[in-house]
């Protein structure tokens, strides 16, 4: 099967499409954006390819509708978890090597290497036990990044471990800290095929997935994992595209791959508004998804997805829990500046005058939208329909304030936010990619 890859390497996350030849999406990947752009590109492009089987064998399974009793969205839900879980496993076993390596380095601790292995050992049997949970039927995940779900809990059971020991949580936290970026630039081991054999095994051992036929469903699953999917074109964009190690005719500008993603989820899209990690873009496109016209942020990445997380530091909060504790305010503190290098100070400054933070959180957020609106304006307006993408049209706090200023200065419109929006740029780029080749 011929398939055209889009990669966006963005300046925080890197996301690929795998797309047919008819232009259907078949599998999304994403990741952390790193120094080293080729293991993010690899990464991205993995995860596709998984996303991609799981496709194929949802097809594969819905055409056993009587041996899984109707159950086949069961079973795929419990296979992608039960998958999942191998990969995390895979990766928090990656993570305790590289730690006890490092502190097999570390020669400021010479006398008690024995003693922190030991805890190190401690800490993530915790962690395994503590975390299969998220990937269990009831379980809850925020974040599908391994350092999102890994290191906040690594740092809490590690202050535990260190007041049971006796040893210095930071000798341990530092530990971390040292390992964790080695361990996001190793992909994970190909072996998707026996991964998803063997994730199998576990759902239909642990009894809940319907099946009848344990032999058939296996043969299907097996059929899928063996269709041939062959790479035909790659086409790059984002942030980071001059990095990608293609040649120039496979990179696109982001401005292009936008203007054509939004098209192709919503071909009624004439004003298109990208919020990414470090640019801010209006987009006008035509009937066919051609850029008429834009504008972009200039000289910093103020108001962007940067800025937003540079504030979830100055917080010791998550990225993700920005939104939500912004829509918890009872009033919007207005915020003067959107520069991240004064961000700090000013934030500061409003708790110390009393403000909640909730409050500032919303003030923050209409800021944001106030200056994506005047780069919207620059570009020639909203027209009817208007599509917001990119990772901030994530976040509930920006959603509600865009929409409120779109209706203050450009009254009744349509505003589309597709829930994959995050991946807009590469689906652009892996439509062009087909295009390339059609033609």
């Amino acid at each position: 099967m011929k398939c055209f890859v889009g990669i966006d390497l963005g300046s925080t996350t890197t996301k690929a499409v795998l797309m047919d030849e008819r232009g259907e999406v078949l599998g999304r990947g994403i990741t952390n954006s790193r120094s080293n752009y080729d293991t993010a590109t690899r990464v991205a492009k993995l995860e596709a390819y998984i996303s991609t089987r799981l496709t194929l064998i949802h097809r594969a399974l819905g055409a056993l509708p009587g041996l899984l009793n109707g159950n086949v969205d069961t079973l795929l839900g419990g296979l992608e978890r039960s998958f999942r879980l191998e990969l995390f496993l895979e990766q928090l076993a990656d993570l305790q090597n590289i730690c006890q390596r490092q502190n097999k380095r570390d020669l400021r601790h010479l006398g008690m290497r024995q003693r922190i292995e030991a805890a190190l050992d401690a800490i993530f049997e915790r962690l395994r036990n503590k975390l299969a949970g998220l990937f269990a039927p009831e379980g809850s995940r925020r974040s599908d990044f391994f350092r999102d779900l890994a290191g906040s809990e690594y740092m809490h059971v590690a202050e535990e471990v260190a007041e049971d020991t006796g040893i210095n949580f930071d000798i341990l936290a530092n530990l971390y800290d040292q390992s964790i970026i080695e361990v996001e630039n190793h992909p994970p081991s190909e072996d998707i095929g026996g991964k998803f054999l063997r994730a199998l095994e576990r759902v239909v051992a642990q009894g809940h997935s319907g099946v009848s036929d344990t032999a058939t469903v296996k043969s299907a699953l097996q059929g899928a994992l063996d269709v041939e999917v062959e790479e035909s074109y790659v086409v790059g964009t984002g942030y980071g595209r001059v990095q990608l190690p293609f040649p120039k005719e496979h990179i696109r500008s982001e401005i292009l791959c936008h203007g054509l993603g939004a098209h192709l989820m919503y071909p009624g899209t004439r004003t298109v508004l990208d919020i990414g990690g470090q640019d801010t873009k209006g987009i006008q496109v035509d009937g066919n998804g051609i850029v008429v016209n834009f504008q972009m942020n200039d000289r910093c990445a103020a108001g962007c997805g940067r800025y937003l997380g540079y504030i979830a530091d100055e917080m010791n909060l998550g990225l993700h829990e920005l939104g939500p504790m912004a829509m918890k305010a009872t009033k919007t503190v207005r915020i003067n500046s959107t520069c991240t290098v004064f961000a700090g100070a000013e934030l500061r400054d409003r708790l110390s005058l009393g403000e909640k933070r909730e409050d500032i959180m919303a003030g923050l957020h209409r800021a944001i939208i106030l200056r994506a609106m005047s780069i919207i304006s620059r570009s020639g307006g909203i027209s009817d329909e208007f599509t917001f993408t990119g990772g901030v049209a994530k976040n509930e706090a920006a959603v509600k304030e865009l929409r409120k200023l779109v209706q203050e200065n450009y009254g009744a419109m349509t505003i589309n936010i597709n829930p994959e929006s995050i991946y807009t740029g590469a689906l652009g780029a892996a439509e062009f990619a087909r295009r390339a080749v059609e033609s």
